[in-house]
């Protein structure tokens, strides 16, 4: 006898499996959102250890979660706010917003290859500057924060609210773009002059120009900051193949939140097609804001005509069963013309957003719909309402 096909996989059975799962999609379609939800009840539900480490943050997450705020430093979300909605947490539940300075202080002390290199490096009157608009600079340190708190041991599953799709590609980019930057032709160029005083005749006429625009006290400490950041070359190349690896590895999933619009799909097969062709796991396919399916249905089709073409027949018999009967025969009969109008209007809607999902081609086993809530998620409880829609 031939075995039952297995069970189709489910969000909770991922969460169970993984020990980071990533978030990403476009800006607006609800990721930062969907990651604290599956971070709620993955606490909830499976017992677990979870920490929500979000990149790009939206303020009121704070407030939805019982807390006043929350930064670089993991912050539990109290037993208290749960128990208030009449729910235990079997584990806990751990916030933290990433902040690019203080991350960029811990990631010098821990590669400085010395105390005199680290403190030169912190105090560098170019050290904040350059690292607060360094190219990739917040990018890469979340990935190193990411891999700092997987590394420690501290969580069961780490839930990570990436940047928007295209920024989404910087984020997983940044490691090796940071590494490369700092072995490159370029940045040799530059502190070439500071570590000797002898270069190339060509490269006279633009530090002679650079000196008089910038000011040669400003070019030395570009060059000194460099040099100084030049010694801790092999702990960025190691730990960029490092968090590459945790990225790629058995241990991590993605899962892309995107709503069915053309332009959010579109960024959605854009970044599913780039997270293939890098091996990368893709455990889930969440849509937000779907229409009901019901608006498919083709006796529904059927009863909205009806409604819409033969309202004024059927005003007289409805309105005798209503409780008092309706005496403004006239207004039902437009009432129920309008009904049928709306429900065939939302249904070129719903068809346009099923041809749309099927057009995701690369779409993984796990595809998640999320129907339109009455009001934006601005709370835990509305958190978990999301979160229990999409676990099993």
């Amino acid at each position: 006898m031939p075995s039952a096909d297995p069970a189709p996989p489910t969000l909770e059975q991922l969460c169970a499996a993984k020990e980071i799962v990533v978030s990403t999609g476009s800006g607006g379609v609800g990721k930062t959102t969907t990651a604290a939800a599956i971070g709620a009840v993955a606490a909830i539900n499976l017992g677990m250890k979870v920490l929500v480490l979000t990149v790009d943050p939206a303020r009121r997450l704070a407030s939805a979660l019982g807390l006043e705020r929350f930064g670089n430093v993991e912050t539990r979300v109290p037993d208290a706010a749960f128990a208030e909605l009449g729910v235990e947490a079997e584990g806990e539940m751990w916030v933290a917003m990433l902040d690019t300075k203080q991350s960029w202080d811990d990631l010098v002390r821990l590669h400085a290859p010395d105390a005199d290199t680290r403190e030169a490096i912190l105090e560098n009157p170019l050290y904040q500057n350059i690292t607060g608009r360094f190219i990739g600079s917040h990018d890469y340190v979340a990935m190193e924060r990411l891999y700092e708190i997987h590394n420690s041991g501290e969580y069961d599953l780490i839930v990570v609210d990436t940047p928007p799709t295209r920024n989404a590609i910087d984020f997983l980019d940044a490691p090796e773009r940071m590494a490369e930057f700092f072995s490159s032709p370029l940045l040799r160029w530059l502190i070439t002059p500071y570590r000797s005083r002898v270069f190339s005749f060509a490269a006279k006429p633009f530090y002679s120009v650079a000196d008089r625009i910038l000011g040669s006290q400003f070019l030395k400490d570009i060059a000194e900051f460099f040099m100084l950041f030049q010694t801790m070359y092999d702990g960025f190349v190691e730990r960029a193949e490092a968090v590459t690896a945790l990225l790629g590895g058995p241990q991590t999933t993605f899962v892309v939140v995107s709503t069915l619009e053309t332009a959010p799909s579109r960024e959605t097969e854009f970044f599913l097609r780039v997270l293939a062709e890098r091996n990368y796991h893709v455990g889930a396919l969440v849509l937000n804001k779907v229409l009901p399916r019901v608006l498919l249905d083709a006796g529904g089709t059927k009863a909205a005509r009806k409604l819409t073409h033969e309202s004024s027949e059927l005003a007289p018999g409805i309105a005798g069963q209503l409780d008092p009967p309706g005496d403004d025969v006239g207004r039902l009969g437009v009432v129920l013309e309008e009904m049928g109008r709306n429900f065939l209007n939302y249904q070129t809607v719903a068809r346009r957003e099923a041809e749309q999902q099927s057009e995701i081609s690369l779409a993984p086993d796990l595809v998640l719909r999320v129907p339109y809530f009455d009001q934006d998620i601005h709370s835990l409880r509305g958190l978990l309402d999301l979160g229990e829609r999409i676990w099993r």
